[in-house]
């Protein structure tokens, strides 16, 4: 009899993949990070350069920003615009093209964000 009770113990499923933590709900259903930003972090917003994988391409890197998915994405194109270039949103960080640091200091500077450069 304690044979059968120990293999009916369920270890492991695979019936609903991942659960999210916060919720205990499959990730494809999960309700407390809908509207909740990737990363809150320290509250300071950090410019730096990167060529690194890009064939020595400049790009600058806006990281750490308190904002979601929707509102991430209307800074980056209203980045995009000051700038006069393009990006991209990865892992919820901006990537400008160029050497920007100076011009996106002011601007997010004038939009009440703490900013520092981070890097050379």
């Amino acid at each position: 009899m304690s044979k059968q009770k120990q293999s009916s113990r369920l270890v492991y499923s695979t019936d609903v993949g991942r659960l999210c933590p916060g919720c205990q709900r499959p990730v494809a259903s999960c309700v407390c990070g809908k509207d909740r930003p990737a990363a809150l972090g320290d509250g300071i917003v950090r410019l730096r350069r990167e060529t690194k994988g890009r064939g020595g391409k400049a790009v600058t890197i806006v990281d750490g920003l308190p904002l979601s998915g929707a509102e991430l994405k209307t800074l980056a194109k209203a980045l995009k615009q000051k700038c006069g270039v393009g990006g991209a949103i990865k892992a919820g960080n901006i990537e400008i093209q160029g050497d920007q640091r100076d011009l996106l200091q002011g601007e997010l500077e004038k939009r009440g964000y703490t900013v520092k450069r981070a890097g050379g």
